[in-house]
């Protein structure tokens, strides 16, 4: 079933959506060769607790920490430890938070220090194909038109998006109804209403869209690897689904 949010209770996601913003903000300004993911995530949980919200992700399918931390090949769910952030890597850094009873989700990919020219395409390409998805994020259109425009866009360039792991509606829970994939044709899937939220997240690889699981020893939760250990970037915010078409919750304006 999918939850259809109020006015008061969209006011209570635009408040965890920015306490996201924020903290990805923090984080992109110390990202750099030299730091650990670890105090990438303390960093970020001392700020969110800071605002008198929780880490969403902490505890979530016993998940260790407040934030995923994925490099390079890594698509989603990397655990933050003590490796050191090198030259070159990207890093994909998917944080949530949850603030009065309702849930922000976001993600970004940042290069760490000087990165290849084809990588920041990657990079660049995930970002765009989130804005071509959400034009579609429309009263009256459906999950698919978002999907297909996502899709077709990244393809152009010679990418491909990960079929295994989608988006997904968001609010009190973390993961609500519906999904929203990153593929498939449009017209399909569930009518978007007035009040919808949802999590919009392309996970775009440089290679193949196949992934595979790697177990990391401490959660539940699985890091996420491409098959054939090329790049993969991520882009993810939360939106609401409004008259005048959607708002991004998780964005800094």
């Amino acid at each position: 079933m999918i939850y259809i949010k109020s006015d008061n209770e969209i006011e209570n996601m635009r408040k965890s959506g920015r306490i996201v913003a924020e903290t990805l903000a923090k984080l992109e300004e110390v990202i750099k060769p030299g730091i650990t993911t670890k105090e990438l995530d303390r960093i970020a949980e001392e700020y969110i607790i800071s605002c008198g919200a929780r880490p969403s992700f902490k505890g979530y399918y016993g998940f260790p920490a407040t934030l995923c931390t994925s490099i390079n090949e890594e698509v989603v769910h990397g655990i933050p430890k003590d490796r050191v952030l090198q030259e070159g890597d990207i890093i994909s850094v998917d944080c949530g938070a949850y603030y009065n009873g309702f849930h922000g989700d976001a993600a970004r990919t940042f290069p760490v220090g000087k990165i290849s020219s084809e990588v920041q395409k990657l990079i660049d390409v995930t970002r765009e194909s989130f804005f071509e998805g959400i034009k579609y994020a429309i009263v009256g259109n459906r999950i698919g038109d978002i999907s297909n425009a996502i899709q077709t866009y990244v393809e152009s360039f010679g990418f491909s998006v990960v079929r295994d792991y989608v988006g997904h509606g968001i609010g009190k829970k973390m993961h609500e109804e519906p999904p929203v994939p990153n593929y498939g044709k449009s017209g399909r899937g569930p009518k978007l209403l007035k009040g919808m939220t949802l999590a919009i997240e392309p996970m775009v690889n440089m290679g193949t869209f196949a992934v595979k699981e790697r177990f990391d020893g401490c959660s539940e939760i699985m890091t996420v690897i491409t098959y054939d250990g090329k790049p993969s970037a991520h882009y993810e915010n939360t939106i609401v689904i409004l008259d005048n078409g959607p708002e991004i919750l998780t964005i800094l304006k």
